[in-house]
Protein backbone atom coordinates (compact mmCIF):
# COMPACT_ATOMS: atom_id res chain seq x y z
CA UNK A 1 0.00 0.00 0.00
CA UNK A 2 1.51 3.89 -1.08
CA UNK A 3 0.08 6.36 0.77
CA UNK A 4 0.15 10.03 -0.07
CA UNK A 5 -1.41 12.83 1.61
CA UNK A 6 -4.13 10.64 3.07
CA UNK A 7 -4.97 11.41 6.85
CA UNK A 8 -1.89 12.21 9.29
CA UNK A 9 0.79 10.56 6.11
CA UNK A 10 2.18 12.56 3.63
CA UNK A 11 3.68 10.11 1.75
CA UNK A 12 4.03 6.19 3.21
CA UNK A 13 4.36 2.86 2.47
CA UNK A 14 3.93 -0.58 3.75
CA UNK A 15 3.66 -3.73 3.07
CA UNK A 16 1.57 -6.47 4.59
CA UNK A 17 2.75 -10.09 5.28
CA UNK A 18 0.79 -13.31 3.89
CA UNK A 19 -0.33 -13.96 7.31
CA UNK A 20 -0.84 -11.62 10.39
CA UNK A 21 0.56 -8.59 10.46
CA UNK A 22 0.59 -6.51 13.42
CA UNK A 23 0.45 -2.62 13.49
CA UNK A 24 1.67 -1.22 17.01
CA UNK A 25 2.19 2.11 17.62
CA UNK A 26 1.08 5.40 20.16
CA UNK A 27 -2.19 6.42 20.87
CA UNK A 28 -2.65 9.02 17.89
CA UNK A 29 0.10 7.89 15.74
CA UNK A 30 -2.02 6.96 12.83
CA UNK A 31 -2.78 2.79 13.34
CA UNK A 32 -6.47 3.60 12.34
CA UNK A 33 -5.56 5.82 9.67
CA UNK A 34 -3.39 2.64 7.97
CA UNK A 35 -6.27 0.46 8.64
CA UNK A 36 -8.51 2.98 6.95
CA UNK A 37 -6.18 3.78 4.01
CA UNK A 38 -6.16 -0.11 3.16
CA UNK A 39 -10.27 -0.11 3.17
CA UNK A 40 -9.93 3.01 1.11
CA UNK A 41 -7.90 1.84 -1.33
CA UNK A 42 -9.62 -1.75 -1.68
CA UNK A 43 -13.25 -0.61 -2.09
CA UNK A 44 -13.12 3.23 -2.60
CA UNK A 45 -14.60 4.04 0.54
CA UNK A 46 -13.87 5.34 4.23
CA UNK A 47 -15.16 3.08 6.78
CA UNK A 48 -15.27 6.03 9.66
CA UNK A 49 -16.56 8.80 7.91
CA UNK A 50 -18.88 9.63 5.14
CA UNK A 51 -17.11 13.22 4.74
CA UNK A 52 -14.43 12.03 2.78
CA UNK A 53 -13.05 15.76 3.32
CA UNK A 54 -11.46 14.36 6.50
CA UNK A 55 -9.33 11.85 4.65
CA UNK A 56 -7.19 14.96 3.05
CA UNK A 57 -4.24 15.40 4.97
CA UNK A 58 -4.15 19.21 6.42
CA UNK A 59 -2.43 21.71 4.09
CA UNK A 60 -2.78 18.86 0.90
CA UNK A 61 -5.17 19.31 -1.98
CA UNK A 62 -5.60 16.12 -2.62
CA UNK A 63 -5.24 11.97 -1.45
CA UNK A 64 -4.48 9.01 -3.04
CA UNK A 65 -3.90 5.59 -2.29
CA UNK A 66 -2.55 3.01 -4.61
CA UNK A 67 -2.82 -1.15 -3.64
CA UNK A 68 -0.89 -3.17 -5.35
CA UNK A 69 -1.74 -6.78 -5.62
CA UNK A 70 0.22 -10.24 -5.81
CA UNK A 71 -1.44 -13.70 -5.83
CA UNK A 72 2.27 -15.09 -6.43
CA UNK A 73 1.91 -15.48 -10.27
CA UNK A 74 0.09 -12.21 -11.19
CA UNK A 75 0.05 -8.74 -10.15
CA UNK A 76 -2.79 -6.17 -10.29
CA UNK A 77 -2.99 -2.91 -9.42
CA UNK A 78 -6.41 -0.50 -8.08
CA UNK A 79 -5.80 2.90 -7.26
CA UNK A 80 -7.84 5.86 -5.66
CA UNK A 81 -7.42 9.33 -5.74
CA UNK A 82 -10.05 11.85 -4.24
CA UNK A 83 -9.77 15.71 -4.54
CA UNK A 84 -12.38 17.71 -2.43
CA UNK A 85 -15.13 19.02 -5.17
CA UNK A 86 -14.46 16.61 -7.76
CA UNK A 87 -15.42 13.04 -8.25
CA UNK A 88 -13.02 10.08 -7.29
CA UNK A 89 -10.62 8.38 -9.56
CA UNK A 90 -10.54 4.98 -9.45
CA UNK A 91 -8.61 2.76 -11.49
CA UNK A 92 -7.51 -1.04 -11.79
CA UNK A 93 -4.69 -1.67 -13.58
CA UNK A 94 -4.52 1.39 -14.84
CA UNK A 95 -8.13 1.75 -16.34
CA UNK A 96 -10.98 4.03 -14.92
CA UNK A 97 -13.81 1.92 -13.21
CA UNK A 98 -16.62 3.14 -11.43
CA UNK A 99 -16.60 1.19 -8.36
CA UNK A 100 -13.98 -1.31 -7.10
CA UNK A 101 -16.56 -3.70 -6.25
CA UNK A 102 -16.87 -4.78 -10.23
CA UNK A 103 -13.08 -5.34 -10.28
CA UNK A 104 -12.41 -9.15 -9.71
CA UNK A 105 -9.20 -9.17 -8.39
CA UNK A 106 -10.42 -6.56 -5.63
CA UNK A 107 -9.90 -8.17 -1.99
CA UNK A 108 -12.46 -8.19 0.14
CA UNK A 109 -12.62 -6.58 3.26
CA UNK A 110 -13.84 -7.24 6.25
CA UNK A 111 -13.63 -4.64 9.35
CA UNK A 112 -14.12 -4.67 13.50
CA UNK A 113 -13.46 -1.79 15.32
CA UNK A 114 -15.60 -0.62 17.88
CA UNK A 115 -17.66 2.05 15.86
CA UNK A 116 -18.76 -1.28 14.07
CA UNK A 117 -20.79 -1.61 17.38
CA UNK A 118 -23.66 0.11 15.61
CA UNK A 119 -24.04 -3.00 13.68
CA UNK A 120 -24.99 -4.69 16.40
CA UNK A 121 -26.87 -1.81 18.63
CA UNK A 122 -28.11 0.40 15.40
CA UNK A 123 -31.46 0.05 14.12
CA UNK A 124 -32.16 -2.79 11.48
CA UNK A 125 -31.52 -0.73 8.23
CA UNK A 126 -28.05 -0.98 9.04
CA UNK A 127 -28.40 -5.12 9.66
CA UNK A 128 -30.43 -5.75 6.32
CA UNK A 129 -27.88 -3.41 4.21
CA UNK A 130 -24.89 -5.19 5.63
CA UNK A 131 -27.09 -8.50 4.68
CA UNK A 132 -27.04 -7.31 1.07
CA UNK A 133 -23.32 -6.79 0.94
CA UNK A 134 -22.46 -10.23 1.92
CA UNK A 135 -24.86 -11.51 -0.25
CA UNK A 136 -23.27 -9.52 -3.21
CA UNK A 137 -19.87 -10.59 -2.21
CA UNK A 138 -20.97 -14.60 -1.81
CA UNK A 139 -23.36 -14.59 -5.06
CA UNK A 140 -21.94 -11.98 -7.22
CA UNK A 141 -24.64 -12.62 -9.64
CA UNK A 142 -27.39 -11.95 -7.53
CA UNK A 143 -26.07 -8.25 -6.58
CA UNK A 144 -28.87 -7.03 -8.41
CA UNK A 145 -31.42 -8.58 -6.57
CA UNK A 146 -31.76 -5.98 -3.91
CA UNK A 147 -31.42 -3.25 -6.36
CA UNK A 148 -34.68 -4.46 -8.57
CA UNK A 149 -36.39 -4.58 -5.32
CA UNK A 150 -35.45 -1.08 -4.09
CA UNK A 151 -36.81 -0.13 -7.38
CA UNK A 152 -39.84 -1.89 -7.60
CA UNK A 153 -40.55 -0.31 -3.56
CA UNK A 154 -39.98 3.13 -5.16
CA UNK A 155 -42.37 3.11 -7.74
CA UNK A 156 -44.74 1.76 -5.85
CA UNK A 157 -44.82 4.32 -3.27
CA UNK A 158 -44.57 6.75 -5.54
CA UNK A 159 -47.97 5.15 -6.52
CA UNK A 160 -49.29 4.82 -3.16
CA UNK A 161 -48.72 8.64 -2.40
CA UNK A 162 -50.39 9.68 -5.61
CA UNK A 163 -53.59 7.48 -4.66
CA UNK A 164 -52.97 9.32 -1.30
CA UNK A 165 -53.48 12.61 -3.06
CA UNK A 166 -55.88 11.62 -5.49
CA UNK A 167 -53.49 11.99 -7.89
CA UNK A 168 -53.07 8.62 -9.30
CA UNK A 169 -55.67 5.32 -9.68
CA UNK A 170 -56.03 2.46 -7.67
CA UNK A 171 -56.33 0.32 -11.02
CA UNK A 172 -52.34 -0.23 -11.83
CA UNK A 173 -51.56 -1.16 -8.19
CA UNK A 174 -51.74 -4.79 -8.99
CA UNK A 175 -49.32 -4.84 -11.62
CA UNK A 176 -46.82 -3.24 -8.90
CA UNK A 177 -47.82 -5.47 -6.29
CA UNK A 178 -46.92 -8.27 -8.36
CA UNK A 179 -43.57 -6.54 -9.32
CA UNK A 180 -42.36 -5.92 -5.89
CA UNK A 181 -43.90 -9.46 -4.50
CA UNK A 182 -41.86 -11.46 -7.36
CA UNK A 183 -38.35 -9.17 -6.35
CA UNK A 184 -39.04 -9.55 -2.74
CA UNK A 185 -39.51 -13.38 -2.45
CA UNK A 186 -35.94 -13.46 -4.44
CA UNK A 187 -34.21 -10.70 -2.03
CA UNK A 188 -35.62 -12.60 1.30
CA UNK A 189 -34.78 -16.16 -0.21
CA UNK A 190 -31.12 -14.95 -0.57
CA UNK A 191 -30.91 -13.37 3.03
CA UNK A 192 -32.46 -16.54 4.42
CA UNK A 193 -29.43 -18.60 2.08
CA UNK A 194 -27.25 -16.67 3.68
CA UNK A 195 -27.50 -16.72 7.07
CA UNK A 196 -28.19 -20.55 6.94
CA UNK A 197 -24.67 -20.42 6.14
CA UNK A 198 -24.15 -18.24 8.70
CA UNK A 199 -25.60 -19.19 11.87
CA UNK A 200 -23.26 -22.23 12.82
CA UNK A 201 -20.03 -20.75 11.97
CA UNK A 202 -21.28 -17.92 14.11
CA UNK A 203 -22.08 -20.12 17.14
CA UNK A 204 -19.41 -22.15 16.95
CA UNK A 205 -16.82 -18.91 17.22
CA UNK A 206 -18.95 -17.15 19.68
CA UNK A 207 -19.12 -20.03 21.81
CA UNK A 208 -15.10 -20.29 21.81
CA UNK A 209 -14.89 -16.69 22.55
CA UNK A 210 -16.49 -16.78 25.26
CA UNK A 211 -20.26 -15.38 24.90
CA UNK A 212 -22.05 -17.69 27.50
CA UNK A 213 -25.04 -19.16 26.98
CA UNK A 214 -26.85 -20.49 23.73
CA UNK A 215 -25.90 -18.01 20.48
CA UNK A 216 -28.30 -17.70 17.52
CA UNK A 217 -28.12 -16.15 14.40
CA UNK A 218 -31.71 -15.88 12.62
CA UNK A 219 -33.04 -13.61 9.84
CA UNK A 220 -36.48 -12.46 10.73
CA UNK A 221 -38.68 -11.88 7.75
CA UNK A 222 -42.58 -10.00 7.95
CA UNK A 223 -43.54 -12.45 5.49
CA UNK A 224 -43.79 -16.28 6.02
CA UNK A 225 -45.51 -16.80 2.47
CA UNK A 226 -43.50 -18.56 -0.61
CA UNK A 227 -45.26 -17.52 -3.22
CA UNK A 228 -45.88 -14.18 -5.64
CA UNK A 229 -50.26 -14.62 -4.51
CA UNK A 230 -49.19 -14.97 -0.85
CA UNK A 231 -47.26 -12.15 -1.13
CA UNK A 232 -49.35 -9.59 -2.96
CA UNK A 233 -52.66 -10.76 -0.65
CA UNK A 234 -50.67 -9.75 2.48
CA UNK A 235 -49.96 -6.18 0.36
CA UNK A 236 -53.98 -6.15 0.03
CA UNK A 237 -54.19 -6.68 3.42
CA UNK A 238 -51.55 -3.95 4.63
CA UNK A 239 -53.04 -1.20 2.00
CA UNK A 240 -55.37 0.70 4.10
CA UNK A 241 -52.06 1.15 6.31
CA UNK A 242 -49.87 2.02 3.25
CA UNK A 243 -52.39 4.64 2.15
CA UNK A 244 -52.79 6.23 6.06
CA UNK A 245 -49.17 6.49 5.98
CA UNK A 246 -48.12 7.29 2.15
CA UNK A 247 -45.49 4.80 1.69
CA UNK A 248 -45.17 0.68 1.61
CA UNK A 249 -45.21 -0.40 5.03
CA UNK A 250 -44.45 -3.97 4.50
CA UNK A 251 -41.94 -6.43 2.94
CA UNK A 252 -38.06 -7.08 3.55
CA UNK A 253 -37.14 -3.36 3.39
CA UNK A 254 -38.55 -4.21 6.88
CA UNK A 255 -37.44 -7.35 7.97
CA UNK A 256 -34.77 -7.80 10.80
CA UNK A 257 -31.29 -9.90 11.75
CA UNK A 258 -31.69 -10.95 14.81
CA UNK A 259 -28.73 -11.71 17.05
CA UNK A 260 -29.33 -13.11 20.23
CA UNK A 261 -28.45 -15.35 23.38
CA UNK A 262 -30.16 -17.87 25.31
CA UNK A 263 -33.70 -16.30 23.21
CA UNK A 264 -32.72 -12.49 24.29
CA UNK A 265 -31.39 -9.87 21.50
CA UNK A 266 -27.85 -8.86 21.97
CA UNK A 267 -28.84 -5.32 20.63
CA UNK A 268 -31.11 -4.50 24.11
CA UNK A 269 -30.27 -6.96 26.67
CA UNK A 270 -26.15 -7.91 25.48
CA UNK A 271 -23.80 -5.87 27.82
CA UNK A 272 -20.84 -3.76 25.51
CA UNK A 273 -18.33 -6.59 26.05
CA UNK A 274 -21.05 -9.16 25.14
CA UNK A 275 -22.00 -7.16 21.83
CA UNK A 276 -17.92 -7.22 21.10
CA UNK A 277 -17.42 -10.48 21.32
CA UNK A 278 -21.03 -11.44 19.39
CA UNK A 279 -19.63 -9.01 16.71
CA UNK A 280 -16.24 -10.40 16.45
CA UNK A 281 -17.91 -14.03 15.73
CA UNK A 282 -20.10 -12.73 13.23
CA UNK A 283 -17.27 -11.21 11.19
CA UNK A 284 -15.11 -14.69 11.77
CA UNK A 285 -18.09 -16.77 10.80
CA UNK A 286 -18.80 -14.40 7.49
CA UNK A 287 -14.69 -14.88 6.47
CA UNK A 288 -15.11 -18.86 7.35
CA UNK A 289 -18.21 -19.06 4.70
CA UNK A 290 -16.75 -16.69 2.34
CA UNK A 291 -13.57 -18.81 2.31
CA UNK A 292 -15.14 -22.26 1.61
CA UNK A 293 -17.76 -20.83 -0.40
CA UNK A 294 -15.59 -18.60 -3.04
CA UNK A 295 -12.28 -20.43 -1.84
CA UNK A 296 -11.73 -16.12 -0.96
CA UNK A 297 -10.46 -15.31 2.25
CA UNK A 298 -11.43 -11.82 3.21
CA UNK A 299 -8.45 -9.11 4.01
CA UNK A 300 -9.54 -8.65 7.77
CA UNK A 301 -8.67 -5.34 9.59
CA UNK A 302 -8.91 -4.75 13.04
CA UNK A 303 -8.81 -1.97 15.50
CA UNK A 304 -8.77 -2.29 18.85
CA UNK A 305 -9.63 -5.78 19.38
CA UNK A 306 -7.30 -7.36 22.33
CA UNK A 307 -7.54 -4.59 24.65
CA UNK A 308 -10.69 -6.53 26.46
CA UNK A 309 -10.22 -9.73 26.01
CA UNK A 310 -8.67 -12.23 28.01
CA UNK A 311 -5.30 -14.56 27.57
CA UNK A 312 -7.09 -17.31 26.48
CA UNK A 313 -9.38 -15.33 24.04
CA UNK A 314 -6.15 -13.68 22.33
CA UNK A 315 -4.99 -16.68 21.95
CA UNK A 316 -7.88 -18.44 20.55
CA UNK A 317 -8.35 -15.29 17.86
CA UNK A 318 -4.63 -15.16 16.70
CA UNK A 319 -4.88 -19.01 16.04
CA UNK A 320 -8.28 -18.35 14.14
CA UNK A 321 -6.57 -14.99 11.87
CA UNK A 322 -3.40 -17.21 11.18
CA UNK A 323 -5.34 -20.58 9.94
CA UNK A 324 -5.68 -18.63 6.24
CA UNK A 325 -5.75 -14.87 4.58
CA UNK A 326 -4.38 -12.17 5.99
CA UNK A 327 -5.35 -10.07 8.98
CA UNK A 328 -4.05 -6.64 10.22
CA UNK A 329 -4.29 -5.91 14.16
CA UNK A 330 -3.78 -2.72 15.19
CA UNK A 331 -2.83 -2.67 19.23
CA UNK A 332 -0.77 -0.13 21.37
CA UNK A 333 0.58 -2.92 23.04
CA UNK A 334 2.20 -6.00 21.14
CA UNK A 335 2.69 -7.90 24.26
CA UNK A 336 -1.81 -8.03 23.74
CA UNK A 337 -1.12 -9.96 20.48
CA UNK A 338 -0.41 -13.74 20.95
CA UNK A 339 2.87 -14.71 18.52
CA UNK A 340 3.50 -11.01 17.61
CA UNK A 341 7.40 -11.94 18.21
CA UNK A 342 7.46 -14.82 16.31
CA UNK A 343 9.06 -15.03 12.48
CA UNK A 344 5.02 -15.65 10.82
CA UNK A 345 3.78 -12.22 12.27
CA UNK A 346 5.06 -9.07 10.16
CA UNK A 347 5.08 -6.29 11.99
CA UNK A 348 4.51 -3.04 11.37
CA UNK A 349 5.54 -0.25 14.22
CA UNK A 350 3.78 3.74 13.59
CA UNK A 351 5.01 6.71 14.58
CA UNK A 352 3.19 9.78 13.31
CA UNK A 353 3.01 10.36 9.92
CA UNK A 354 5.60 7.06 9.36
CA UNK A 355 5.10 3.47 9.19
CA UNK A 356 8.70 1.23 9.88
CA UNK A 357 9.07 -2.33 9.22
CA UNK A 358 10.47 -4.58 11.58
CA UNK A 359 12.87 -7.00 11.43
CA UNK A 360 12.38 -9.89 13.82
CA UNK A 361 15.05 -11.76 15.49
CA UNK A 362 16.26 -14.84 13.97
Amino acid sequence: MHLRDFRTYARAQAQLGPGLTVVHGSNGAGKSNLLEGLYFGCTGYSQRTRNERELVRFGAQAARVVIELSDGARCHELTVGFQPGSPKHMTADGAPVERLADVQERPLVSVFSPDRLELLKGPPALRRAHLDQLVAALWPARVGTRRDYSRALAQRNALIAGIRAGRASRSTLPSWDAELARHALALSSDRAALVELLAEPFAQRARALGLSGEPLLEYRPRSKVSDVEGFMAELTEQLPTDLNRGFSTYGPHRDELEISRDGRELRSYGSQGEQRLALLALLLAERFVLARERTQVPLMLLDDVMSELDVTRRELLAAELQSAGQSVIATTDLSHVPGSGDGAVTRLRISPGAILGEALAA
